[in-house]
């Protein structure tokens, strides 16, 4: 079995990359945003539905790795000062034990990313973020607040990769990560 971490800020491209390399792989995605739009209207972006939707992504990922499926690519904004986020990782490490792990961060300006806020792509799969003002005022304010991407070395990882996708498509980041790490 094959897990894919893909990582990074707010609207650097997460789930459109996961998206391209679902189509390109036998790797099935699992974007941050499923449980969250899922329980957001039931709790509002509360402690509650933060608490369930982490709940709910660790059942899955225990359920899933008792399949027989090729692997999974799961998207997270991870928050490097934030020791919650590193356990949180851990977490999915262990329970990914015997899989091959693979970790791609995504990186781009924040000019770049305000304008990908407003994509139709993402606004489809993403309901919590048809609401611009909300969705830029969240983006600006989570760089503000925490380390979205990693220190050079920090990720001290055997398969890890990290792209600046910012003049670069989904579709062209998908197969470089299909390619570096050999996904069928």
């Amino acid at each position: 079995m094959k897990f894919v971490l893909l990582f990074g800020p707010q609207a650097v491209g997460k789930m459109t990359v996961g998206q391209e390399l679902e189509k390109i792989t036998d790797l099935n995605l699992f974007h941050n945003h499923m449980t969250i739009d899922f329980l957001e209207p039931f709790f509002g972006f509360s402690p509650e539905m933060w608490r369930l939707s982490t709940l709910m992504r660790e059942e899955i990922f225990s359920s899933f790795v008792k399949t027989d499926k090729y692997g999974m690519i799961f998207t997270y904004v991870w928050a490097f000062d934030q020791q919650e986020d590193w356990d949180f990782v851990e977490k999915i490490c262990e329970t990914f034990s015997k899989a091959d792990i693979y970790f791609v961060e995504l990186e781009a300006g924040v000019d770049e990313r305000l304008k990908r806020n407003t994509t139709p792509n993402r606004l489809e799969h993403k309901p919590t973020k048809r609401n611009i003002e909300q969705s830029e005022g969240n983006l600006l304010s989570t760089m503000k607040e925490f380390r979205v991407n990693s220190d050079v070395g920090e990720i001290d990882r055997e398969h890890y990769m990290r792209i600046n996708n910012e003049n670069i498509g989904a579709e062209e980041v998908a197969k470089m990560i299909k390619d570096k790490f050999g996904l069928l």
